[in-house]
């Protein structure tokens, strides 16, 4: 996988300015615009950091009910004074508070959290008409939980996003850790979100399937986010994006090669669809995950070889095998340019 020099640097160039969209400036579509999406946001990482003793703890779980029922799970607790105890033990953390500033401080726009909310909200409700708005609350969860989502809640814990600058950041290694900034919260609660809709064939074990469930998911993720740059969505570096998208070619004939496609080998599907800081049976430069982003670009070639094939529809569609055959999806090497 390793190209010229010149022919990676042009590539990458050209990769950056395709990459570049913003969705402040990114324009939505009329039809997605008049999609009603109304979003309720609450911030209830002030009113935690309020509680100083017990009783004010009861108070903010007689307040936050839907809350504390479904992500603190107040019925894990054996009474509703032993989850007050330990909420009072997190509020009055002195480090804990210090991460609540922090976070405070690195989203403190909440209008613009729920604009960008509510365009990806309209996305959603655009392609399927029975997705119900869920009421979203952000909270510092001292690095317990990133995100919690399901047809009547959505939780931001916004303390794993702060970014390099957070005093205390989730214990995950640093190519896991970049995805943890604030431009990333959107795409978790994409593709979150996707699994809601992305249907699979339980008794299909096999690389492909993998591969397009995920490729699934960041397509759901592109179509939602249609301003998000790709390395966002995937979590790559621009570099490492520049680099699959330049030896595509070559990633996918390392699959027809090896007999991937088709192994029901839990391992070997682990290795290039799971989390890894690389893939050196491809190249010590190729990133990890790059089964998810292959699946990605023949979920992109079946969606424009079959424009009438709504974004449900393809979500729908359990049959790994046929999107793979109805994808076409032969990429051509890239010829280095002199």
């Amino acid at each position: 996988m390793r190209p010229t020099l010149a022919a990676l640097l042009g590539f990458i160039v050209a990769m950056l300015t395709a990459c570049s969209r913003d969705q402040s400036t990114c324009e939505i579509n009329p039809e997605v615009a008049n999609v009603s999406a109304p979003v309720e946001l609450e911030r209830l990482e002030k009113p935690f950091f309020q509680i100083k003793n017990t009783t004010d703890a009861k108070r903010f779980i007689t307040q936050h009910p839907l809350f504390a029922n479904q992500f603190l799970q107040r019925r894990q607790f054996p009474t509703d004074d032993v989850l007050a105890s330990t909420l009072t033990k997190l509020a009055t953390n002195a480090g804990l508070q210090q991460l609540g500033l922090q976070t405070d401080s690195t989203f403190k726009d909440s209008e613009k959290l729920k604009g960008e909310l509510q365009r990806m909200f309209q996305h959603v409700r655009y392609n399927f008409k029975d997705f119900q708005v869920p009421p979203v609350k952000t909270f510092v969860t001292g690095l317990s939980q990133d995100m919690f989502v399901n047809d009547s809640l959505m939780v931001l814990g916004l303390d794993f996003f702060v970014g390099p600058e957070a005093r205390y950041r989730p214990n995950v290694p640093d190519y896991i850790l970049r995805r943890y900034r604030p431009e990333y919260v959107l795409p978790t609660a994409a593709l979150a979100i996707s699994s809601k809709y992305n249907k699979k064939e339980l008794t299909d074990q096999t690389m492909l399937s993998d591969m397009i469930q995920f490729g699934k998911s960041l397509y759901f993720a592109e179509q939602v986010l249609p301003c998000t740059p790709d390395s966002i969505l995937i979590g790559y570096t621009n570099k490492e994006l520049a680099g699959v998208h330049f030896n595509e070619s070559k990633v996918w004939a390392h699959f027809l090669d090896k007999k991937l496609l088709y192994t029901t080998t839990p391992f070997v599907v682990q290795k290039y669809v799971g989390e890894r800081p690389n893939i050196p049976e491809i190249d010590k430069t190729c990133p990890g995950r790059v089964g998810a982003w292959l699946g990605w670009q023949i979920v992109r070639k079946y969606m424009t070889n079959n424009p009438n094939v709504t974004l449900a529809q393809l979500m729908a569609d359990k049959n790994a095998q046929h999107i793979l055959t109805d994808s076409r999806y032969r990429p051509k090497p890239r010829r280095a340019e002199r």
